[in-house]
Formats: C-alpha cells, sequence, structure tokens
C-alpha cells in the first residue's frame, strides 16, 4: 500500500520479542522520519487488568521499542513513532513515547489503519500540525481502535524539482 500511495519505506519482518534489540541498528541505518511498530497483540482479561502489561501477548515488546527508539531519537518530532497492534495496551505506548498508537479500547484494529497514519504524517508538511481528529475519523476503526499526540507532518518540498542523476 505504501508504494502504491507514493511512500518510500523500508521494512524489516521480525518477532516481536526481537524488535527492541534491533530498532537502535536500524534507526542508524535507515534514519527514518516515520517509524511504525506493529505485529500481533492480544489483551487477555483472564491474566491481568487493562493496565496491566502481563495482560497482553506483545505490548510489553512494542513499549521496549518505543522505548529504545527514543533512546536514539528523543524528539518527538524527529522521529514519528506509531506502536501496537490489535488490542495493544495504548497508554502505555504513549508514555513510552509513541507519538501514535493503538488501541485506546483494546479492539482489533485494520492493517491498514497505521498505513493510512503514517501516510498522512508523510504528505502533511513539516510547518503544519497532523489534525488528530481528521486523521483518526477516516481511519478504518476510528478513536477506537487509534490514538494519539500533536505531532507535526514531516514533508518538505524543493524547488526546483529536477530528476535525480546517476553519477
Amino acid at each position: 500500500m505504501y508504494d502504491r500511495l507514493g511512500i518510500p519505506v523500508y521494512g524489516a519482518h521480525m518477532r516481536e520479542t526481537d524488535m527492541p534489540q534491533q530498532v537502535a541498528s536500524l534507526l542508524e541505518m535507515v534514519q527514518p522520519d516515520i517509524l511504525v511498530i506493529t505485529g500481533h497483540d492480544a489483551y487477555t482479561r483472564t491474566r491481568g487488568d487493562s493496565n496491566d502489561l502481563k495482560a497482553y501477548r506483545h505490548s510489553k515488546a512494542f513499549l521496549q521499542t518505543v522505548r529504545e527508539a527514543r533512546k536514539a531519537v528523543p524528539n518527538l518530532d524527529d522521529l514519528i513513532i506509531f506502536a501496537g497492534a490489535c488490542q495493544s495496551y495504548f497508554e502505555g505506548l504513549i508514555r513510552a513515547g509513541a507519538n501514535f498508537a493503538s488501541s485506546p479500547s483494546r479492539v482489533n484494529i485494520h492493517a491498514l489503519d497505521p498505513v493510512y497514519i503514517a501516510s498522512r504524517v508523510s504528505m502533511t508538511p513539516f510547518l503544519n500540525r497532523v489534525h488528530l481528529n481528521e486523521v483518526l475519523r477516516n481511519t478504518i476503526t476510528g478513536e477506537d481502535g487509534l490514538g494519539g499526540i500533536d505531532t507535526k507532518g514531516v514533508l518538505r518540498r524543493g524547488i526546483p524539482l529536477k530528476e535525480q542523476q546517476n553519477l
């Protein structure tokens, strides 16, 4: 979907539990403006209440990954982070340093929701704010599945625009 939207992307597939150890080196290598940390997650009531990290399948790994990413890039506007998956520990992800996260109401999110948020951030000029209400209203799961904090866009334009020559 990123290709269809014209958004350059570098993807790395790994187990959720391996993400915290890999994120710093990936950030150094790729130097992205936006980081999407997602995979699979689930909240299980029988393992604890919604504020108990032990009640989630992979939220702990997502939180650790966000923390490691914020050690590498502390400024919320220098690296925009979307973190979480279906039924993730939303409040913990935001406290850890994510700009956007899932899932405030512990619902399943749609696979395209992180894509939509990342694409909106990438297409919003860096002097402009990403309007949370508008972004969430246009996602598939809406405010039950996604939330975030005030965030600037990352789009920068230049003039003149010329094709890059191979040297």
